[in-house]
């Protein structure tokens, strides 16, 4: 079992050889270290009666945070930007810097009262309550 690759991981593990394997992987996929879905982390739950969305966004406040459900569809934005304390500075090395990100997920019964966020610890909890199911269904009959 421990010799078995993952399908994904197959052709990444053949090129592991290559001594440049960081620039093949760039040139194989320039736009990957942007692609905005390894922004932040999302999980979708449903918990029969309700969805419970569940981000990890370690190191941001509430206020740069920004969810809306809009006719279905659940979208949290995130906009991070450095501090004027932060600025002032004087790094060695530094990786954290002004960012955004937006995620979204389709919830088809969604209902718009009876939302709920919480933000702890770095993990931003979301409950959305799902709407009772309306048959709108009419039956015709044939003559």
């Amino acid at each position: 079992m421990a010799s078995m690759i993952p399908y994904s991981n197959y052709e990444r593990a053949l090129r592991r050889q290559f001594p440049f394997d960081m620039f093949d992987e760039f040139l194989a996929s320039p736009l990957s270290a942007v692609n905005s879905n390894d922004a932040f982390k999302m999980n979708v739950e449903d918990t029969g009666d309700a969805y419970v969305v569940t981000a990890y966004l370690a190191g941001v406040g509430r206020d740069d945070i920004d969810v809306e459900l809009n006719e279905g569809r659940l979208s949290i934005s995130v906009e991070k930007t450095e501090s004027e304390e932060e600025q002032g500075k004087n790094y060695l090395h530094k990786e954290t810097q002004s960012w955004s990100a937006s995620r979204g997920v389709y919830l088809k019964d969604a209902a718009t009262e009876g939302l709920s966020a919480k933000l702890e610890n770095g993990v931003l909890s979301i409950n959305v309550p799902k709407q009772t199911a309306k048959v709108n269904v009419t039956k015709v009959s044939i003559d």
